[in-house]
This record gives structure tokens, sequence and C-alpha cells, in this order.
């Protein structure tokens, strides 16, 4: 417990770190993994909150780009963000963590309404908090959703949660082996960089109310775990001097 650095959490999952080694769709393993590592999380005292991605399911950006109204492919996405919602609190539940799953938009049969003090209330009284459907408004991704709902829930830190990618680089290192990752990045040169942290309406969020970002690794064994307690993984985000790791 003296090691624990933050007292308030908010994770960001995409809907793609959902899909473990599949092309589509929900791995049941993964989910459960990352079940597991949010209970592991919790009991280091930490109050946890989720905000989940629903590209494995429906992207819209990519209807959008197909013809489909923009809207309405956006609100497509959200639905996408609530099937990803519902597995997790599931999985999470059949390990013994009380979970509330709140939705931007009117789903009631199946989740909460968005409602800020109540979620402050779960969080405090031990339980995790799923966040589904975004803002609840077309034209703003998932990732704006996760700075948005971190600042208001009054969070110390959001963590990015990628899947198969270990922080931020300066190129990618997929394509160019050479590539540098970020110990530090600071919130200005990320976004002048233009590099793929998060877009940069939900950056400029972060930069704005002085929220620290961790950006790593899911597949990393206690990743979660390891972020959640201020040990240095991945990529810190902030308004501190940007920093190389070293080689």
């Amino acid at each position: 417990m003296a090691d624990r650095a933050y007292r308030r959490t908010l994770l960001k999952v995409s809907g793609e770190a959902l899909m473990g080694s599949a092309s589509y769709g929900i791995d049941t393993d993964t989910v459960t993994r990352v079940a597991l590592q949010i209970k592991s999380a919790q009991a280091e005292g930490v109050e946890i909150a989720v905000v989940v991605g629903g590209g494995n399911i429906f992207r819209g950006i990519q209807a959008a780009a197909s013809g489909m109204d923009r809207a309405s492919a956006d609100y497509g996405g959200m639905l996408a963000t609530v099937i990803n919602a519902i597995a997790l609190q599931d999985a999470l539940e059949k390990t013994g963590v009380v979970v509330r799953t709140q939705a931007a938009i009117n789903v009631q049969q199946v989740a909460e309404p968005y409602i800020r003090r109540r979620a402050i209330r779960h969080l405090e009284k031990g339980r995790v908090v799923i966040f589904a459907a975004g803002t609840g408004n077309p034209y703003m991704t998932t990732d704006t959703a996760a700075a948005l709902r971190a600042i208001e829930i009054g969070a110390d830190v959001l963590l990015m949660a990628k899947h198969g990618v270990d922080g931020v680089y300066d190129a990618d290192p997929n394509e160019q082996p050479d590539a540098h990752r970020f110990e530090t990045l600071s919130y200005m040169e990320a976004i002048s960089r233009r590099l793929e942290v998060m877009d940069s309406t939900a950056l400029s969020l972060c930069m704005e109310n002085e929220l620290p970002i961790i950006v790593f690794d899911l597949d990393e064994e206690g990743g979660i775990v390891k972020a959640v307690r201020g040990e240095r993984i991945g990529t810190y985000l902030s308004s501190e001097q940007t920093v190389l790791a070293k080689v």
C-alpha cells in the first residue's frame, strides 16, 4: 500500500485489445485476463474506472469513410462499446469484483445512465465503474471520453492500455526498427509532433487539466498493477521535459 502512487485511476481499454489474437469480436480469455488485472490493481487499494472502446466490433470513422452518415456511424460505435462493457462487467463479476456500468446513452435495461456524482460514490464504495457509449455525442472518440471522464471523477492518472504497443515512439517501430520509445513525453511535444498517443481533443483536455497519462502495453504481465503502483512502465505524459528511454 505504501508504494501506491495513485488513489483513483481511469483505465482506457481499446476495443482492439479485447480481440486477443482474433481479427474481430471479443476473445473471452483476453477479457478474463484484463478483468483479473483490474482486480489485482483494485486489491492495491486503488479506485478504478474503465472506459472501453468498440473498434473490435464497429468503427464509426471507417463506416463513415465508406459512405455511412457520420453521426449514425458514431452512434453505432457507441453501441459497440456497450457490448464490450457488458462483456467486461461479466468477466469482472465472475472474479468477485463489484461492478457498475454507466452509459452516456439511454440503455437502461443493461446499464445505469451516466451520473457523475453517482459514479464517484460507486468508486468510494470500492466498486469498479465502467463507462460505456463514449461521451454520448457523435464526432467524439472514446479517447476523448476517457480524458473527460477522468477529469470529471477527479482521477489522478489516465492509463492508456494499448494492444501490442509498449509506449509512445518517435517513429513507427513496425516500419523503423531503430525507432526510440519515449520514457517521458510532454503534452506539447506529443501535439506538435502529431504522435499517435490519442486524438488531439483528448490530449488537449489532459494538458489543460494537468492530467498525467501513462501509455503502456496491456499484454505486459501485471501491466495495470505496475502502472497504478507508479512503477516505470511505458511512456509517461505530462508537462515535464521529454526524455527518450535508454536503449
